[in-house]
């Protein structure tokens, strides 16, 4: 069966195959996204605006890293020392262990790929004004969460920094995101269609 433009909507109003074209745009848009990053970052090196986007990454780590000692100071109650945006902290092998907040370690590149899926993936403008800022704020609260996360990790594991940077709380930033988009296709894109869809089928009864 050749799939046309009428054919493809028809499926996509169907509720039963929905939720396979919402996921499928979902990694197109996030591998899509990956890829153009990459390009801008390791071929073009920002151009044409690499001042603007060094300034704000080196804005973005001196902001994570006061949010992150700040938590690990008056919510955890951790002892640490710092070194500039080095966090420093005794592990249970009595030595040192380090974390650094570096540019690399702000959300910038989470708030870009927030920006681009919320901005193409379909749905109401009048809900996107505020859900994509609020999102850009659990975004920077999560990576608040990752920093502290880290440092908590390595004091039991201080020699597991791969593991933790790298894994666990490398997905924990994807997931976040992942559940934010569903609740977004679950709570604002579809849930008005599907009223209006029952309204309409209930309207020749009554």
């Amino acid at each position: 069966m050749t799939l046309t433009k009428d054919r493809i909507k028809e499926l996509y109003a169907d509720k039963h195959y929905q939720s396979y074209f919402d996921v499928g745009l979902f990694f197109v848009l996030i591998f899509s996204f990956h890829l153009l990053y990459n390009l801008w970052n390791y071929t073009l090196d920002y151009w044409p605006v690499k001042g603007l986007v060094d300034k704000l990454f080196a804005w973005a780590s001196t902001l994570l890293f006061g949010q992150s000692t700040w938590t690990l100071e008056h919510i955890i109650g951790m002892d640490f020392v710092t070194q500039k945006h080095t966090i420093l902290f005794l592990n249970n092998e009595g030595t040192y262990s380090a974390v650094t907040v570096a540019p690399e370690c702000t959300s910038l590149k989470q708030w870009m790929h927030w920006l681009f899926l919320m901005i193409i993936f379909p749905g109401p403008w009048k809900h996107k004004a505020w859900y994509i800022p609020l999102g850009l704020v659990i975004i920077e609260f999560t990576n608040v969460v990752r920093i502290v996360g880290i440092c908590l990790f390595l004091r039991p594991y201080p020699n597991d920094f791969a593991l933790a940077h790298d894994v666990i709380f490398k997905i924990m930033f994807y997931v976040v995101i992942f559940l934010m988009w569903m609740l977004w296709v679950e709570r604002f894109l579809h849930s008005g269609r599907n009223d209006k869809k029952t309204t309409q089928r209930k309207s020749p009864s009554e």
